[in-house]
This record gives C-alpha cells, sequence and structure tokens, in this order.
C-alpha cells in the first residue's frame, strides 16, 4: 500500500481536511497502532493535524453536499475546499475517503489527487469521528449531535420524498394483501362449505362459487325455512338462473343434511358475513390496484396486465429497479429457486419467471413458450423504462408492443412476418404526437374561446363607455344651453327693470316742471 497524506472528513456540521503525520513508509504496518490510538486523544493527536475546517452555511447547503457525497459527486462546495485546502503542483497527493465512490469525481477535478478508501483510512476516520469535538475547535458542545440530528432527518425525508401520483409502494402493498386475501378467502370458504355442508350438503355440489355459496348461506340459514316463495331471492343470487334456484329448493326440501341449532346457526351465519365481507374488499382492492397500475406504470400494465406488471414490480423492488433490470432477468424474475437449483446441478434453466402468468405464454404452444416469453421480457423491460423516466407516460408504447407480441405468435403459428421494432417506434411516436396536438389544440381552442370572450366582454365595455360618454356631453350641453337661456332672461329683466326707473324718473321731471 502506498502512502497516505490527507484525509476528508465529511461531518454534518461541514468539511474538514487533516493532515497525517506518520511516516509515509511504515503506515500499513502501523495499522494496529492507529486502531488503538483511536480511542486515546492523546495518542491520536501526534498522528493526524487539522489543516482546515469549512462549516455549512445552512441545513440546505448541508443537506444537498450530503445527497452529492451519497451519489459519489463532488459539490462545488467540496471542490473549493480542496483546492484551498491541498498543495498545488504536480507532485501526486493521496488523500483518504470514507465512501470510494467518491474517489473517481475527486480524481476528475483535480488529476494529482489519488483517493484512498482502505482499513487504515476507515481507522483513522473512526478515531477523528470519535474525538471530532476536540480535534475541530471551532465546534462547541451540542453542535454536532445537533446538526446530526437535523441532517438525518432531512436526508430521510429527501429520500422517501415521493410524488402523490406516482408512487409504486402502494402497488407492491397492494398486490401483496391480493395474494394474502386469495389464499385466506379460499381457506375461509372451504371451512364455510364444510361446516354449512353438515346442514345442507347438496348446496356445495349445485354452487361452485365460493362468494355465492357464503351469500346463499345466509339467506337460505335453515333449510326448513325455505319455500317457493324464496325463488326470486336465491334466483337473484345465483344470476337470475330459475332452473338452478329451483334445483336449490328442491334438494333443502329432500336434503340429507342433519338438523341445526340456531346458536350453531347463528355462528355460521357470522363466519359466512365475514367471508362475504372479505370478497366485497377484495373486488374493491383489485379495482384499487388496476386504477394505480395505470397511472403508474400504464404501458406495462397494458402489454402485460395489471395483476402481472404489479407482480413484477413488487418483485424488483420498485419500478425504478424493475427498469433497471436486464431483458433476461425479468424473463426469470421469481424463478430465482429453479434457477440456481438448475446451475447447481447442471440441468436446464427455466424459461420463464412471473410472466408465465400472462396470457401470451398460454395462448403460445409449448415448444415457443420459451422464445415468446424472452420476446415478451424484452417488450416488458422497454415497458417499465419508458413509464419510469417519462414525465407524463401513456398508453401509446403500451399498445403498440402489446400488438408487436401479438403479431410474433401470429408469426410463430402462420408464418407472417411481424411489425420491426423501427416501424413500431415510428407508429407509437406518431399516435402520441397525434395525441399532443390534439390535447394542444384544444388548450389553444379554449384558450381562443376565452380570449374571444374576453374581447366581447372588452368591446361590449367599450360600447357602454362611449354611450356614457356622449351622454354625458349631451347632459353637459343641455346644462349650458339652460344656463345661457336663463343668463338672458335675467339680463332682459334688469334691462326692463333699468328702462322702467329712467320713464318714471323723466315723468317726475315733468310734473315738477
Amino acid at each position: 500500500m502506498g502512502g497516505l497524506d490527507y484525509l476528508l472528513f465529511e461531518e454534518a456540521t461541514g468539511y474538514a481536511i487533516f493532515k497525517v503525520k506518520i511516516q509515509q513508509d511504515d503506515i500499513s504496518l502501523r495499522q494496529k497502532e492507529v486502531q488503538e490510538a483511536a480511542n486515546d486523544l492523546s495518542k491520536f493527536s501526534k498522528m493526524i493535524e487539522l489543516v482546515s475546517f469549512a462549516p455549512f452555511k445552512g441545513a440546505a447547503q448541508a443537506l444537498e453536499n450530503a445527497n452529492d457525497v451519497s451519489e459519489g459527486l463532488v459539490s462545488d462546495y467540496l471542490k473549493s475546499v480542496l483546492e484551498l485546502n491541498l498543495p498545488k503542483g504536480s507532485k501526486k497527493i493521496t488523500l483518504g475517503v470514507s465512501d470510494r465512490n467518491l474517489g473517481p469525481s475527486i480524481k476528475e477535478a483535480f488529476p494529482n489527487v489519488d483517493s484512498l478508501s482502505n482499513e487504515v483510512v476507515q481507522d483513522f476516520l473512526r478515531g477523528i469521528r470519535v474525538h471530532g469535538h476536540k480535534l475541530i475547535k471551532e465546534l462547541e458542545d451540542g453542535d454536532k449531535e445537533r446538526a446530526q440530528l437535523g441532517l438525518g432527518h432531512a436526508f430521510s425525508r429527501a429520500k422517501v420524498k415521493f410524488s402523490v401520483q406516482k408512487n409504486d409502494n402502494h402497488i407492491i402493498q397492494a398486490i401483496a394483501l391480493l395474494d394474502q386475501l386469495d389464499k385466506d378467502i379460499n381457506t375461509f370458504s372451504m371451512r364455510v362449505k364444510e361446516w354449512y355442508g353438515w346442514h345442507f350438503p347438496e348446496l356445495a355440489k349445485i354452487v361452485s362459487d365460493n362468494y355465492t355459496f357464503a351469500r346463499l348461506t345466509l339467506l337460505i340459514k335453515d333449510k326448513a325455512s325455505i319455500s317457493d316463495e324464496s325463488l326470486h331471492d336465491i334466483a337473484a343470487l345465483v344470476d337470475d338462473d330459475s332452473s338452478i334456484a329451483q334445483r336449490i329448493i328442491d334438494n333443502a326440501r329432500m336434503s340429507m343434511g342433519q338438523d341445526i341449532s340456531e346458536l350453531d346457526l347463528l355462528n355460521i351465519s357470522t363466519f359466512a358475513t365475514r367471508v362475504v365481507s372479505l370478497s366485497e374488499y377484495r373486488a374493491d382492492l383489485y379495482q384499487y390496484l388496476t386504477d394505480k397500475m395505470h397511472t403508474v406504470a400504464p404501458n406495462l400494465s397494458t402489454l402485460i396486465g395489471e395483476v402481472v406488471g404489479a407482480r413484477l414490480i413488487s418483485h424488483a423492488g420498485s419500478l425504478t429497479n424493475l427498469s433497471k433490470q436486464a431483458a433476461s432477468t425479468v424473463q426469470i424474475l421469481g424463478a430465482e429457486k429453479a434457477l440456481f437449483r438448475a446451475l447447481k446441478t447442471k440441468g436446464n434453466t427455466p424459461k420463464y419467471g412471473l410472466i408465465y402468468h400472462s396470457s401470451f405464454i398460454g395462448k403460445a404452444a409449448s415448444k415457443n413458450k420459451g422464445r415468446i416469453s424472452r420476446y415478451l421480457a424484452n417488450k416488458c423491460s422497454i415497458a417499465s423504462r419508458i413509464d419510469n423516466y417519462s414525465d407524463e407516460p401513456s398508453t401509446v408504447f403500451g399498445q403498440i408492443l402489446k400488438k408487436q407480441v401479438e403479431d410474433r405468435l401470429d408469426f410463430y403459428s402462420t408464418g407472417a412476418p411481424p411489425m420491426k421494432n423501427e416501424e413500431a417506434i415510428k407508429e407509437a411516436l406518431a399516435l402520441s404526437g397525434a395525441k399532443a396536438s390534439d390535447e394542444k389544440k384544444d388548450k389553444s381552442s379554449k384558450k381562443s374561446k376565452k380570449e374571444s370572450k374576453k374581447k366581447d366582454e372588452s368591446e361590449a365595455s367599450e360600447d357602454e363607455d362611449v354611450t356614457e360618454a356622449k351622454k354625458e356631453k349631451k347632459d353637459k350641453k343641455e346644462k349650458k344651453e339652460k344656463k345661457e337661456k336663463k343668463e338672458k332672461k335675467e339680463k332682459k329683466e334688469k334691462k326692463r327693470k333699468a328702462e322702467d326707473e329712467e320713464g318714471s324718473k323723466k315723468k317726475k321731471k315733468k310734473s315738477k316742471d
């Protein structure tokens, strides 16, 4: 092992760069000494020296850097810290890091820096973690713990954050519950048949469906109470088949079953009620799963079906994990035991896993089952990738991929040439483009309607404004005319009064003379 010059310590509060003071030649031989010194501060402080501590400015920056480190990326902040504190030049420097995935990114940013992540480095970092609050003097008591707690919560929240619409966790839980319900309902229905069979054994031979049997148990109860009047009610439970309803009534009258007490019948009815409610809940859960699959993985569910698609997602762990799997892995997903057994015994490996439940495998001839399963797995892989990585997935690609699989089945049976991948992708893109253009047209038509409506409203408001302005103008004119008339009248009256006064003065003068 080569020497070790510096250590990068990633802390919740910031980045710390330490210089290793041990002789570089014998550092690999002193691993045991480093391990012992990790618990003793006096010994450990002689081995390393703090070069620089760069604290984070806030919780947001700490979370951003933690995400980058977890993905093996060098953030701008880390790059600036390393640039400032590591020696510059062509001389090779060895930097110890905790995560080996960070090494290639550091090498890319700093060609003269070789990253190292081995047992000695981990021992050094363990010692720094233990004595960090004393080695890094900028930290106060409690700072480290508070930062770790806050960053831990924020980092966990960021990792489990999901889109409410596109969340495959609920699909995994729903398909697991659906499988469990199928087993439980089957077991409970068998128990109802066996229990009620002591009283009315012929009913199980007439009605084979478990859900219908449980509902009939609740309706009939005591077989002695059944009569011709019950024909309509019984027929309603057996798909309005009056012949089956009549057979049930006839068999109840000559049944070989034993009589039953009210208490026993009450317990059977209570249990049958539970079975009926579980069956109804199972139907609701299946509808929920179907809707969820069409939202999260529409292309995969269109291609292979909702239940098989959900099982593939559940087995892979998530839709993202499934999209990362190779088609050969998707083909035998769910048949791991058979695969390893075949590898161990050097026998034939399995041709299919969970995709065996697809209708395409059932349609194929026995000699073509392996070929069609391989082809179907390839299309499932493509569909899962489209669903996972597209922002607004539609069922267009799923429909085209399904058509391709159907064409391949026809090719195996009739020899008709199937659609090529290039043609299929072109057709899918054309369909998705047409769909997008239709949506765009609808949006533009709605927009134009809104604009025309606004225009009409604005024109109407303008007309109203014009009429109001005309009205105001007319009112002003009328007021002005009235005012002018009034002023003329007043002037005439003043003139007449002045003339009258002058006339009276002249008359007085004449009388005096």
